[in-house]
């Protein structure tokens, strides 16, 4: 089927009437995001509930994610969007029926959060660890989720409303760092075609206010402690206010004249936070991450970007409880030092 350029894929009719078959009329649904919401979950979470909505009504629904929001940018879009999302701590799940994940597998979920079996997830991580579900929609070819579900809404003929469409094109426009980061023609299509109906001066209202006075620490410390190694920057910052930080610095560094592949490590909470960044042509980031830090955390990516999560409990014990800046600068060398197998999918 064809709606306006965009292929509606077989596999995409089979899930709406599995989902379609899960929830019952007038149901009750969580809408999960793991981590802190970014506008491309956010986005394809309103979209899920839109088409629910729509075509079988919801007694109550809640957006719920694992940590509070952090960027200032999806702070302000949440707020452009009306949206309430709450801390999983402050909602009972069980007075919910059913639970949708999305952006994230189960696996993804640490020791702490195991007890939660999701009937729907959408993902465009590849497929991770063992686990079910009712419906699942795994396509890691895709740069951003907002197109996945784009596909749906256009699938199920639900009229979208134009702060949908905007949050749509934001979410493929932020996910795939505008088009920087690996796409395919679906995601270009699916912005393509939110961008005829999307408030364009929203976004760029919100896109304007990316980075809060009390990061530019954090530029400072990686301007005195970031160490270059033939185009691999790699960096420790300390101990951070939030894995936003790790994300930002990283994005920045990637900018730099020479620089192929970027990885900035942090701090936060009780997690130890690993971000890649990368051109996308001559290192495959999520190869690199699971290659060197897949046995002590969790996580993932795709080319050009992923993200590690290692327990500092684990970290703390592998390296004797010495989080000094030389120690885990060395421990972060040695790990990537697994990583010495060329990649040459990009060539």
């Amino acid at each position: 089927m064809k709606f306006e350029s965009i292929t509606i894929k077989k596999e995409t009719e089979l899930n709406l009437k599995k989902i379609m078959d899960i929830v019952l009329p007038d149901d009750s649904l969580v809408f999960l995001m793991q981590g802190s919401p970014d506008p491309d979950v956010i986005a394809s979470a309103m979209a899920l509930r839109e088409i629910i909505q729509r075509k079988k009504g919801l007694a109550k629904s809640v957006f719920v994610s694992t940590e509070p929001l952090v960027r200032q940018q999806n702070k302000e879009f949440v707020s452009f969007m009306r949206l309430n999302i709450h801390l999983i701590n402050q909602v009972d799940l069980n007075s919910y029926r059913l639970i949708a994940l999305l952006d994230a597998q189960p696996s993804f979920f640490d020791d702490a959060l195991n007890f939660i079996k999701p009937h729907i997830v959408f993902d465009h991580h590849p497929r991770e660890g063992n686990w079910q579900a009712d419906m699942e929609d795994i396509r890691p070819d895709y740069g951003a989720l907002s197109s996945i579900l784009t596909e749906y809404l256009l699938c199920a003929r639900v009229k979208i409303p134009r702060n949908l469409h905007t949050a749509l094109l934001y979410g493929i426009k932020s996910d795939t760092d505008n088009f920087d980061r690996a796409t395919i023609i679906e995601d270009i299509r699916a912005y393509t075609y939110h961008t005829k109906h999307a408030n364009m001066r929203l976004i760029r209202r919100i896109e304007l206010n990316q980075t809060p006075g009390s990061f530019l620490k954090y530029y400072d410390h990686a301007y005195h402690h970031m160490n270059n190694f033939h185009g691999r920057r790699v960096c420790y910052l300390g101990s951070v206010e939030s894995a936003d930080v790790c994300v930002q610095i990283a994005d920045f560094y990637l900018h730099l004249i020479g620089t192929y592949y970027v990885v900035v490590a942090g701090t936060a909470g009780d997690k130890f936070i690993i971000i890649f960044r990368g051109d996308g042509y001559r290192q495959d980031c999520g190869a690199i991450a699971q290659r060197a830090f897949g046995l002590i955390g969790k996580g993932g990516g795709h080319r050009s970007a992923a993200r590690m999560e290692v327990p500092l409990e684990v970290l703390k014990e592998k390296l004797n409880d010495d989080l000094s800046q030389r120690n885990i600068d060395r421990f972060l060398f040695q790990s990537l030092k697994r990583d010495q197998k060329p990649d040459t999918a990009g060539h």
